[in-house]
């Protein structure tokens, strides 16, 4: 485990922390909005309005056999090499829209094209069909293509369990093991087991143990096991962990899904396997869909990006020498 980064200066600490509550404010309105009558439609459109619609990319929808995606790529971004980006949202929100911003700015820092994969939801579709689809648009993107060392997995939150539980379900897939997995305030545990629910409950200013299970109960419904691997990452077996490919997660210490990630990366070191996690002093769950808002935001996309470039054989966009 690695703390990033550096300690600031007291002021900036606190330009950074009214930062943080900014938008923290602004995600409580949107859920303030909201009560048991609130249609899921208009909980979603809120949610994805939070997010700029325009970014410095290009951006256009695809169908990856009936899965409905959207490619994001920075201008000069290798259209040879793809990140398969699930968003968060606790398998309820979200959509390649909302994360439009953030992906843009992944493609950026890593010089690769970004790949959203729009899987269906809860509680019109529960576990396993995110997956089910994650595993479909991994299929679509080998038939263009890019499987192996041209393709890595991202995500975030519930995209970035999702995202874990995909890469370790494409061996049984008959699929090649991509070149790399990222992830940002993964969700990795769905029995919501982890000590960073006591011991940073006072800290987290929007997800508390009791909710998280909820989601989980929600998302799993009767047919799901919160100790299937396919749904709770955590609990593979070492031999499981051991076909991973290089990982890098990425989470705050502000928030309650802090060991998620902390464990789950001890894991797959333990197995053998090559996974850092790097812990943000001050930073919020999924702090990185913020960054014009947030310094550390940028940051993290930054270095996300240029762990993923260094795995995927490209340049990140802004480190190239102009021609």
């Amino acid at each position: 485990m690695s703390e990033a980064h550096e300690a600031r200066d007291p002021a900036s600490a606190v330009d950074a922390v009214d930062a943080v509550d900014r938008v923290v404010a602004r995600i409580r309105a949107t859920y303030g909005r909201w009560n048991r009558q609130t249609p899921i439609a208009q909980m979603r459109a809120d949610w994805d309005a939070l997010f700029p619609a325009d970014v410095p990319a290009a951006v256009h929808a695809v169908d990856a056999d009936g899965v409905p995606c959207e490619w994001v790529a920075a201008p000069g971004a290798r259209p040879d090499r793809a990140i398969a980006y699930l968003h968060g949202g606790g398998f309820q929100l979200g959509s390649p829209r909302s994360h439009r911003e953030l992906m843009a700015a992944l493609s950026a820092a890593s010089g690769a094209c970004v790949l959203g994969i729009g899987y269906r939801m809860t509680p019109e579709h529960r576990w396993p069909v995110p997956l089910d689809d994650g595993c479909t648009a991994m299929r679509w993107l080998q038939a263009q293509g890019l499987a192996g060392d041209r393709v890595a997995v991202a995500g975030d939150s519930a995209g970035g369990g999702l995202a874990l539980a995909l890469l370790l379900s494409l061996p049984a897939q008959g699929l090649p093991r991509p070149a790399a997995g990222l992830t940002l305030s993964a969700w990795t545990d769905m029995g919501a087991r982890g000590e960073s629910y006591d011991t940073r409950a006072a800290q987290d200013p929007l997800h508390q143990r009791p909710m998280m299970r909820a989601l989980a109960r929600n998302y799993l419904g009767e047919a799901g096991d919160p100790d299937d691997p396919r749904a709770s990452p955590l609990c593979a077996a070492p031999v499981a962990l051991r076909t991973l490919p290089p990982l890098l997660l990425q989470v705050g210490d502000r928030e309650t899904l802090l060991s998620d990630s902390v464990d789950f990366a001890r894991r797959v070191r333990e197995a053998g396997g090559q996974a850092e996690c790097q812990v943000w002093p001050g930073m919020v769950h999924v702090f990185q869909q913020f960054p014009a808002e947030l310094p550390e935001a940028s940051r993290a996309l930054r270095e996300a990006g240029a762990f993923l470039a260094g795995h995927l054989g490209c340049t990140p966009v802004t480190q190239r020498t102009p021609a």
